[in-house]
């Protein structure tokens, strides 16, 4: 039984956009060397957990430490360092169209006063880890395929050895071969970091090979955590019903008709 105390700890967290709960009061917690899944329906309140986390958003109530520090009590410097722990995805890739490959993937490092050059150099051999060649580095983003964009998206996470990562839909819009070849790049470069990793997937082929653990959010709550072997014979409804792509259960679409 593991005894050592979450890296991640989220108690009673709640967010409100105007009157709309968009997080409404949830318990998780991440352990280290873990490989979370986060599901649930558009809307459930995935992204907006991730981006609470990370302090991109200030949640209203409730406390998330890391490391068992609030990260609402961090200093502007103790926030920095923090921040440099953390590497993300986004779901549509999320690069800088004005700025070249490299610069995407060396943001942080310019920001935080790396050298050009060698900002230049730390892009290009992790362009390298997600198997991108070196002239790539001197493209700009609309010059690169959907599955390239992913790749160098995949790179500027890593950029900073982060322990940490946040993977927001990391495989979507992808076809089938090259959903394989990320899902195999996002092990890979776990395994070189030894980092802990949070993502989000609607994909469950991409589920059963990234994750150790999947919780599912409903109605800006967790309503499962178990591990990913239990996902598909779990005794949730809501559950049964997203990983096995069912129009029929609990949760209620709105579809509007023709």
């Amino acid at each position: 039984m593991n005894t050592a105390s979450p890296l991640i700890s989220i108690d009673n967290v709640a967010k409100s956009f105007a009157s709309v709960r968009a997080l409404d009061g949830v318990h998780l917690k991440v352990n280290q060397g873990d490989s979370l899944v986060l599901i649930g329906g558009s809307g459930s309140g995935k992204t907006l957990l991730l981006k609470c986390i990370m302090g991109l958003i200030t949640h209203d109530s409730g406390t998330i430490r890391i490391d068992g520090n609030d990260i609402k009590s961090l200093s502007t410097k103790q926030q920095d360092a923090f921040l440099n722990r953390f590497g993300m995805t986004f779901q549509k890739s999320g690069l800088f169209d004005s700025l070249l490959t490299w610069e995407n993937v060396a943001f942080q490092l310019l920001q935080t006063g790396m050298d050009k050059a060698q900002a230049k150099e730390r892009a290009i051999s992790k362009l390298a880890a997600v198997g991108l060649d070196a002239p790539t580095a001197d493209l700009y983003p609309n010059e690169l395929s959907g599955g390239m964009q992913k790749r160098v998206g995949l790179a500027r996470a890593i950029a900073t050895d982060p322990t940490l990562l946040f993977l927001d839909e990391p495989t979507a819009g992808l076809d089938p071969i090259m959903t394989n070849i990320i899902n195999q790049l996002i092990l890979e470069v776990v395994d070189q970091l030894g980092a802990t990793v949070v993502s989000i997937t609607s994909d469950m082929s991409s589920l059963k090979v990234i994750s150790n653990r999947v919780a599912m959010i409903h109605e800006g709550k967790i309503i499962w955590d178990g591990l990913t072997k239990d996902v598909e014979a779990s005794d949730n409804a809501y559950v049964d019903q997203f990983v096995h792509s069912r129009a029929e259960g609990p949760i209620e679409m709105a579809v509007r008709s023709l």
